[in-house]
């Protein structure tokens, strides 16, 4: 065979024997020729791939020598190979007759296509994948000059890039995590921007036990994205940095099923291929004294093995502090190796001393989040996001963890349906309900016996220590009444005075006891609140006025400036205070620089906070704190969206502890943590704080819609309505109208919602808001505009451009004429649309709003193409699609790259439309759009049956 090589220095390589081509242009030309084998190339496309647009005087005379010498050497060549390789002339050019795997670059392409046929759980992915690798030798085209040699060496280098992170991920997915670290760490080094293999790279390293190189590489990474562009690593990073230092597996080897053969899966067509969730919280410490429910919970998985249905395992049941969670947390992490594609975990708060459950809206939501669903792939309503759910675990193992549910109904829209999938359920109910309709399995778990408590206390404090003293550990046994979270408490106590005697510590809880009025709840609650006090009287004064000062905070958990902000304090001080609570087992840092509390505790420091600290203190906590998450919020929306609240707020109190950010991606990456708490906030509003609660939700709006959360807007929409109407404030009842228009709108529920806007522009008209109604009337454009009423649509348009400018905003100023110039462009007005687009472009420019420079671009693309000014097209097109990845939209990059090439075409720049349309099927891939996604098949039948596809 004769094959032309491109991957590396410009070849003929006839039967493994290589064949000098010549000097550079002739290599040039041969490479020109090689991308359209099997298709005709005209001479003056030859002659710009080889000179560009200036080419020299006898150019073609210059093509037509290079190409004899060619077609000898092919000749040549072809005498003693099997499948010979042509230079034929065709109509105004030439043709290099050969199949398309005689050109490695075309060779590399179908194995890869071949590799994503075969699907991420093939193990012949990996091998079709390395085999595609192998074909490099080096820089592609190496030696060659020009613009067109760099644009397919470019092209090529991120195909290169996205088969070497594939394959890394195949081997990552079968247990093979060695042979990858030498290739990517190269790579890296020749791509040292590039996050996937970062990613890849840190996956490969923590699976072999080299998790401290892992993080050194992602510190490198992050350290050179700072320094070169000015931005911080994204989130699949971050998660995985995260992970990593949780103790978590990245990957997990493939099990196989009682046949003995490996599982095969496929992902959904809306899962990220880079997600595996991995959600257990850290390892308990010391977990002993439960080997009987550890053996009955290992009998149900085996048993499981072939069902026909999922298993539900509701077992977990018992009283508070009984060590339900430690239970379920540490089996789930024993058994990961039966669960390859990840575990899922949620704390349901059912037993909340504050009420703040988490609603099964909000959980398959997180859950949806956790196994990369995006947000504009998020569909409305509950049913239909429990139905993707079940969905996207068909075919998979996953193991769901289900935390301190309440009942069975809060259980139910979470358990998977899949077989092989799993769901743990704990709960201080018997949950007899899910047995009873689900088959569930259950387990009750009792206290401790005298002798497990015991083992517990020998695992923490040694056995030596344990044995010297048995008086006295039999008092603290019967005092922490065989409940893990009390003897967690005791034995973080004495650990921190190794020379003082156990009998001593007994004596303190005897004491402590007696000083205790019995608790609604029997003796065991009795023991246990004097261990709490026991080991509450050893903090130091600070640290105890802020254990009691948490349990004002609504949960689920809080970072060191939210306690400082509870505090008055300095976050520097507090982490020292921190740092005694969790050391003391007060408190839990289930993940890092994240801390929260047990029920138990949280129920006993909110006692203590009401005995000793007057109104006043907890107020003045407590108004630090709404500032704190207010201000905080408010200044992430600030970067977020370039545009300005509607609504202002008044200046925090000192000792807010308000959060400044950097850049857009610390903003956003800070409402992602912290939405559950700021919605748990709006859900518990204290009386007195009904102006924080819905200038909060005016503020969440734009982060919850752009996020999918339009259930959870509702519904803060409807408290922050009632906190505004309350408040008497006609600025807050607009806002929260707003927002209710827009999660309605989202709900597919218009006419409610045009009602909501309505009222919001009446309301933010009365009080003279201008950016207030400006964003109503861009809301109702957009609605108008998707109902097929353009001309209504442009009114709003109009009237929301009106309002930015009177409220001086550039960047809504930009947005809206950009909206009317789409509008006006759909109309068939494309000159005023131009002009409308043009001058948005300017204004975002001014207000430095990228992410609306990405959208007019586009626009600005269209009108030019409607034009017939292809050219221009193409420019802006090319500009947009830079911006939408530079701020990670690559929906929005997939769909301008289609309109880029459709431009490319209509200039007759075939090539270059190709190419483009081929980048653009491959990040259709990455983003996991199924094969009938529009924007897959338009781009398959832009592309054809070639070698592209």
């Amino acid at each position: 065979m004769v094959d032309v090589q491109l991957l590396g220095p410009v070849e003929l390589s006839a039967e493994g024997r290589a064949v000098e081509v010549g000097p550079p242009q002739r290599r040039t030309v041969m490479a020109a020729l090689a991308v359209d084998v099997g298709r005709p190339v005209a001479v003056d496309v030859v002659i710009e791939r080889v000179w560009g647009p200036h080419a020299p005087d006898g150019a073609r005379g210059a093509v037509h020598a290079h190409v004899a010498r060619i077609r000898r050497m092919c000749e040549q060549a072809a005498e003693t190979a099997r499948e010979p390789l042509l230079v034929v002339r065709r109509s105004g050019g030439y043709l290099l007759e050969a199949r398309p795997d005689q050109v490695d670059v075309y060779r590399f392409r179908q194995l890869v296509d071949q590799a994503r046929a075969a699907g991420p759980a093939d193990q012949a992915r990996a091998v079709l994948l390395r085999e595609a690798l192998d074909l490099w030798r080096g820089e592609p085209l190496s030696g060659l000059n020009g613009e067109w040699a760099a644009r397919m060496r470019e092209a090529w280098r991120r195909q290169h890039q996205d088969a070497a992170v594939g394959w890394a991920r195949a081997e990552l997915r079968h247990g093979d995590p060695a042979p990858v670290i030498g290739p990517l760490t190269g790579l890296l080094g020749e791509y040292p921007l590039a996050e996937p293999l970062a990613e890849a790279l840190m996956r490969a390293l923590h699976e072999t036990g080299r998790s401290a190189e892992a993080l050194d590489c992602y510190a490198a990474v992050r350290k050179r994205l700072a320094e070169e562009l000015g931005t911080d690593t994204g989130p699949a990073l971050r998660q995985l940095h995260q992970s990593i230092l949780r103790g978590h597996r990245s990957a997990s080897t493939p099990r196989p099923d009682p046949s003995g053969v490996i599982r095969q899966t496929e992902p959904s067509a809306v899962l990220r291929q880079t997600e595996h969730p991995a959600q257990l919280p850290m390892a308990v410490r010391g977990f002993t004294g439960r080997d009987g429910e550890l053996a009955r919970l290992a009998a149900i998985l085996a048993s499981a093995e072939g069902e026909s249905a999922a298993v539900v395992i509701s077992a977990v049941s018992g009283m508070a502090g009984v060590g339900k969670t430690a239970l379920a947390v540490h089996w789930a992490r024993r058994v990961e190796s039966a669960f390859p594609d990840g575990q899922l975990y949620v704390n349901l708060r059912g037993f909340d001393p504050q009420g703040s459950v988490v609603p099964p809206t909000e959980a398959v939501r997180g859950f949806l989040d956790a196994l990369g669903v995006r947000p504009e792939r998020m569909p409305p309503g509950l049913e239909a996001q429990v139905g993707l759910y079940r969905s996207l675990l068909t075919g998979r193992r996953i193991l769901v963890v289900l935390d301190n549910a309440r009942d069975e109904e809060q259980v139910r829209p979470l358990l998977p349906g899949a077989v092989g999938c799993m769901a743990l359920v704990t709960s201080r109910n018997r949950l007899t309900g899910l047995a009873a309709t689900e088959g569930a399995h259950l387990l009750a778990v009792d206290p401790l016996t005298p002798a497990a408590a015991r083992d517990v206390l020998a695992e923490r404090l040694g056995v030596i220590r344990v044995a010297a003293e048995p008086a006295a550990v039999a008092d603290v046994v019967t005092w922490c009444a065989g409940l893990p979270l009390a003897l967690a408490v005791v034995s973080a106590r004495a650990a921190a005075q190794p020379h003082q005697p156990l009998g001593t510590l007994a004596e303190e809880l005897r004491e402590a006891g007696g000083r205790l009025d019995a608790l609604d709840g029997g003796e065991e609650s009795s023991q246990v609140r004097a261990v709490f006090s026991w080991s509450y009287s050893a903090l130091s004064p600070a640290a105890a006025r802020l254990f009691r000062l948490l349990a004002l905070h609504p949960g689920p958990d809080l970072d060191q400036r939210a306690a400082a902000a509870l505090a008055g304090a300095p976050p520097e001080r507090v982490r020292a205070l921190l740092a005694e609570l969790t050391g003391g087992h007060l408190l839990v840092e289930h993940a890092p620089g994240r801390y929260a509390f047990h029920d138990l505790l949280r129920v006993y420091a909110g006692e203590l906070v009401t005995a000793y600290d007057d109104e006043w203190e907890r107020r003045s906590a407590l108004h630090r704190m709404m500032d704190h998450y207010l201000h905080s919020a408010r200044a992430a929306d600030v970067l977020v969206t370039p545009q300005p609240n509607p609504v202002a707020s008044p200046p925090p109190r000192s000792g807010a502890n308000a959060v400044e950010f950097e850049d857009y991606g610390r903003a956003l990456a800070w409402l992602v943590a912290e939405h559950p708490v700021l919605l748990a906030l709006v859900r518990q509003s204290q009386p007195g704080f009904d102006a924080h609660v819905w200038r909060l939700v005016t503020v969440l709006t734009t982060f919850l819609d752009r996020h999918g959360y339009w259930q959870a807007l509702l519904t803060a929409g409807h408290r922050a309505l009632a906190a505004a109407e309350r408040e008497g404030d006609p600025a807050g009842r607009a806002g929260a109208h707003r927002g209710l228009g827009l999660a309605l709108d989202r709900l597919k529920c218009p006419e409610p919602a045009r009602e909501h806007y309505l009222r919001a522009l009446e309301l933010f008209a009365a009080v003279g808001n201008d950016a207030g109604q400006a964003r109503t009337h861009q809301h109702l454009s957009r609605m108008s505009g998707g109902q097929d009423n353009a001309e209504l649509a442009l009114e709003h348009a109009y009237r929301s451009l009106e309002h930015y400018r009177a409220a001086g905003d550039l960047a809504g100023q930009a947005a809206a004429l950009n909206h009317i110039g789409w509008r006006r462009a759909h109309l068939g007005d494309h000159l005023r649309a131009l002009a409308h687009c043009e001058q948005a472009l300017e204004l975002a420019r001014a207000a430095g709003d990228v992410d609306g420079q990405a959208h007019i671009s586009d626009s600005l693309g269209y009108i030019h193409h409607q034009l017939g000014r292809y050219q221009q097209a193409v420019d802006r097109y090319r500009q947009a699609a830079q911006l939408f990845h530079a701020t990670g939209e690559r929906p929005g990059e997939a769909a301008c790259l289609i309109c880029l090439g459709d431009s490319h075409r209509s200039a007759g720049q075939s090539d270059a439309a190709h190419e483009v349309w081929t980048r653009a099927l491959a990040l259709t891939t990455e983003l996991g759009l199924p094969d009938d996604d529009p924007l897959r098949t338009g781009l398959r039948e832009r592309i054809g049956d070639g070698p592209l596809t």
